[in-house]
């Protein structure tokens, strides 16, 4: 489960520095959250907290703000990953992405994520250039079962989150926009997850369509 909140920089960016200060998160990152801080100067700026099932968790921050690409992947710890991410870029024309951020753990590796709207003119043509990305940056391809409730249920538009640390490619992530009901109950099926569970938390957000 992911818990997210963000607001005006103004507002949030001392108690979100003074927040990672008082947890432990090390003097290093700090440092990093305010030279990346200081080369978007986004008007926007978040923190993020993590929980498994198992217990475990994990915490960082995040700018929700439309940001050159190039300017984003400067969050990361430089490598091989982002060295592909940027060849992967220049490739499909990315000029921006909506969200970056990293995590604040206390023992390296730690990740860097960027958000990025996949460029196209319709679903078919997002998608295309989204299966391009998995190929490019060493993952596995969709599951055959999840291609065809995609291919079904296509939404209007498509975004991919893109993670890395100094170590590798961690994982990558298809993003929906507001998708269908009729897919989201698909999905959870073929994944053998709790429907009953999610509708719980939907009701509990006050979210029921």
């Amino acid at each position: 489960l992911s818990w997210r909140t963000a607001g005006p920089q103004n507002i949030f960016i001392q108690k979100m520095v003074d927040f990672f200060w008082n947890v432990g998160a090390p003097e290093t990152e700090i440092d990093r959250l305010n030279d990346v801080g200081a080369l978007i100067n986004p008007t926007r700026i978040g923190s993020w907290i993590d929980m498994s099932g198992k217990g475990g968790m994990d915490g960082g921050w995040f700018f929700p703000v439309d940001i050159p690409a190039k300017l984003a992947i400067e969050a990361a710890d430089a490598g091989d990953p982002t060295a592909k991410v940027t060849e992967w870029i220049d490739t499909h024309g990315v000029t921006s992405c909506f969200s970056v951020g990293r995590d604040m753990g206390a023992a390296p590796p730690r990740q860097t994520e960027i958000r990025l709207h996949l460029p196209g003119a319709d679903f078919f043509a997002q998608y295309k250039v989204a299966t391009d990305a998995f190929q490019a940056f060493g993952f596995p391809p969709i599951p055959d079962k999840a291609n065809d409730l995609l291919q079904e249920f296509h939404a209007e538009s498509l975004a991919l989150s893109i993670i890395t640390s100094c170590e590798g490619f961690v994982r990558i992530g298809l993003l929906i926009p507001k998708p269908a009901r009729e897919l989201v109950n698909a999905l959870i099926e073929f994944n053998n997850g709790r429907k009953d569970l999610v509708e719980k938390l939907e009701a509990a957000l006050g979210n029921t369509t």
